[in-house]
């Protein structure tokens, strides 16, 4: 890339979202609460607890909940609460990653987008324990420093150009309310 001498261009290192990642599960999870169940009354998930953490080329969303299951057992003439702690691992892919990214400064995040919900509770066919299915949805986040090329020029030739951006008309950036002269000033 050659640059005319009016033009030049600079790196700036700065922070920036260099990969984004989302993922939708369902998993199953077996309790076997100390009677014999008949019938499932409600099952709840509460005390959801995760972090997340970097894994080549995903994150990691690792936690912890509780399972409440309301049941009944002799025949429907008595209800319990058994209640366990699930651990799980989570591997979100990421859809999106900036491979010129600095590593040493990953940070990671997580943010949960449906909360673990039971959906289907049901007594297993041996008649001994419960099986639930559970619906958990997160959405991650890759902060690093990395470099931006900009190119650098004279005030002057930016008057009367227009300019179009990326993501021009998506209502993201209003770019026609800037002032170059005031930019210039602060610099």
């Amino acid at each position: 890339m050659s640059l005319s001498s009016k033009h030049q261009c600079r790196e700036i290192i700065t922070k920036a979202i260099c990969g984004k990642g989302r993922k939708f599960s369902t998993v199953t999870h077996t309790v076997t609460p100390p009677n014999n169940p008949t019938s499932i009354l409600g099952a709840w998930i509460i005390q959801h607890q995760y972090e997340a953490v970097a894994a080549g080329d995903g994150i990691e969303v690792v936690g912890t909940y509780d399972l409440n299951i309301w049941y009944s057992y002799d025949k429907n003439s008595q209800t319990d609460v058994a209640k366990e702690t699930v651990s799980y691992v989570e591997r979100v892919p990421l859809s999106y990653l900036d491979p010129k990214h600095r590593s040493s400064t990953v940070e990671v995040s997580a943010e949960a987008t449906q909360e673990p919900s039971c959906v289907e509770a049901s007594v297993s066919s041996n008649g001994k324990s419960v099986i639930l299915r559970v619906e958990r949805e997160y959405s991650v986040e890759l902060v690093a420093e990395t470099k931006v090329l900009v190119l650098v020029g004279q005030a002057s030739d930016l008057e009367d150009k227009e300019f179009e951006f990326a993501g021009g008309d998506s209502g993201d950036s209003d770019y026609e309310d800037l002032e170059f002269d005031d930019l210039e000033d602060e610099l």
